[in-house]
């Protein structure tokens, strides 16, 4: 289960989560990214309450890295340490601003 709650201001986006972002819950955040992103300059993801992060999490990280790449920018903030292995082991190190 995950909880995702969005802030708008202005052209920022701020995109809260709690909870396991996996196969079962990355369709619902990508369904609201490709809904929400529009008119997006700033685009920041907290994940101080993401407990676990699968490969079908990357996939929607990166879905918004590649999105935000020609539209603005985005970065990745309060990322626990289990996530920061992960990003690491899977080299998302290197695509993701993390902060």
């Amino acid at each position: 289960m995950i909880i995702i709650n969005k802030k708008q201001d202005g052209e920022k986006l701020t995109v809260q989560m709690a909870g396991r972002l996996d196969t079962q819950t990355a369709p619902q955040l990508e369904t609201e990214l490709k809904e929400g992103l529009n008119g997006v300059k700033e685009l920041v993801f907290d994940l101080k309450e993401v407990e676990y992060i699968s490969s079908a999490g990357l996939r929607v990280l990166l879905y918004a890295q590649k999105v935000m790449n020609k539209q603005g920018s985005m970065v990745v903030c309060n990322v626990q340490e289990d996530i920061q292995e992960i990003f690491e082991v899977t080299g998302f190190v290197d695509i993701l601003t993390i902060v």
